[in-house]
């Protein structure tokens, strides 16, 4: 009864977890216009996603600004992370804590706050994609440091000092010895960034330029329109952004599992 238990609440929480996704991605396969209603096989809504000019630019727009962001987030978390992790205990403690607060904190304020700050305040245009920018980095740091801090933590912290007696300067030091260290704490800080950028819903709504959309709007928006052709293809979109992050997923485990089995 035990095993039983255990395997009906694994199955249940599976289910519960990726049921609704898999009943999505089998509807975007069919021709029909509401979910329940099941009609005949069709690419249709595949056929509409990578030929109607408004979603393709849509698309194309938002992996603009995902991998954007992320480089950016990359840049300054790993900075953060390497900063910290070599800087006394009172001042990493009080970067840690920084760095857990933007985590915490709703986005929906962060993106009120980013709002206030650089186009009340600073009276920044949102046409230039500069404050969408910015908001989307100030959401993505924090991650990109968590993701990089417990690499940093099981490297030992004498090899970048052996570097610098060998010969090595600080950069030389940071570039061939730190780096490759905490490449995957990296690679998984950037692949979370993008994951960020392309779900965020609130801050892209307060700082996006009018007549710009990323995914999360545009779904929401075309949700409450009549357009039942658009929304049958995000079905579509929603299907082939899930197989995108299963693939990822997979090589990013494959890969770390082939650096486990070299050390």
């Amino acid at each position: 009864m035990r095993k039983f238990g255990q395997h009906f609440i694994i199955i249940f929480v599976l289910a519960f977890l990726y049921l609704p996704i898999l009943i999505l991605t089998f509807y975007s396969f069919t021709s029909s216009t509401i979910i329940g209603s099941v009609r005949g096989f069709s690419l249709d809504n595949y056929v509409t996603l990578f030929t109607e000019e408004a979603l393709l630019s849509m698309m194309i727009g938002t992996v603009i600004l995902a991998i954007t962001v992320a480089c950016l987030s990359v840049l300054l978390g790993t900075t953060g992370a390497i900063g910290a992790f070599y800087s006394k205990k009172k001042s990493r403690v009080a970067l840690e804590l920084a760095n857990e607060i933007p985590i915490v904190n709703a986005d929906v304020v962060t993106g009120f706050s980013v709002c206030i700050l650089l186009i009340v305040l600073f009276n920044m245009n949102k046409e230039t994609y500069i404050p969408l920018v910015i908001a989307q980095t100030a959401l993505c740091v924090p991650f990109v440091y968590l993701s990089v801090t417990p690499r940093l933590k099981s490297m030992d912290p004498a090899l970048y000092e052996a570097a610098l007696d060998l010969g090595c300067s600080p950069a030389q030091a940071l570039r061939k010895v730190v780096i490759p260290q905490i490449v995957p704490g990296i690679v998984s800080g950037f692949m979370t960034a993008i994951t960020l950028s392309l779900d965020d819903y609130f801050i892209a709504t307060y700082t996006k330029p009018a007549t710009f959309d990323t995914i999360s709007t545009y779904v929401v928006n075309a949700t409450r329109g009549s357009q039942t052709k658009i929304k049958t293809a995000l079905w579509a979109l929603s299907a082939l952004l899930f197989v995108a992050v299963v693939i990822a997923v997979v090589i990013m485990n494959i890969n770390s599992e082939k650096e486990k089995e070299k050390a």
